[in-house]
């Protein structure tokens, strides 16, 4: 499955907030990409490493190329305006470490700064999910695995949301893992 296939997933309205539209990144999300790598709780939660254009462009082709290759499942996560056509930039939602026959894959996601406190992730994340068991699982595909730092008590709550037990803890390994770990995971039939 490509990019250009044009995968678009839905997620719920709340009463409170809109619908979601998640789609693959494409180069149009660059300046939004970029404004939403400014902030600093994202950049310390997460490996988005996007100081400007360029490195935005980067990003976007990496996420381009995932869904060329088949194994990375990246969709910008869009929110609607009230009272315009345009959707604005909610986050990030991926589907990862997919690989035929392979029974689990990974999924995360990152919530832009002006989003936070709307529900965005778990949304988000509970339309990967099912697009997840539904149209790539068939036959293989029965669990999807969360992995976030001991220290993240949001990405716990959107885990428990979404659907997605604790099912251990993971020693820290440094560098790139520098803390203690939460693995999450959510069964097709959970």
């Amino acid at each position: 499955m490509t990019a250009q296939d044009r995968v678009v997933l839905h997620g719920e309205a709340t009463t409170s907030f809109p619908a979601l539209v998640l789609r693959p990144w494409c180069e149009a999300d660059v300046p939004a990409l970029v404004e939403a790598g400014r902030d600093p709780v994202l950049r310390q939660g997460t490996s988005l490493a996007v100081e400007n254009e360029a490195d935005a462009l980067r990003w976007v082709r990496g996420q381009e190329r995932g869904w060329a290759v088949g194994d990375r499942f990246g969709f910008a996560v869009l929110e609607a305006q009230p009272g315009s056509a345009q959707r604005q930039l909610a986050g990030h939602v991926v589907l990862k470490d997919v690989a035929p026959g392979k029974p689990s894959a990974e999924v995360g996601y990152w919530t832009a700064a002006p989003a936070r406190g709307r529900g965005v992730a778990p949304r988000a994340l509970e339309a990967v999910t099912r697009w997840a068991f539904d149209h790539l699982g068939a036959g293989h595909l029965i669990r999807l695995e969360l992995l976030h730092q001991a220290d993240n008590p949001a990405s716990c709550r959107v885990a428990h949301k979404s659907g997605y037990d604790l099912a251990r803890i993971l020693p820290a390994a440094p560098p790139s893992f520098p803390l203690d770990g939460h693995l999450h995971s959510r069964r097709r039939d959970g």
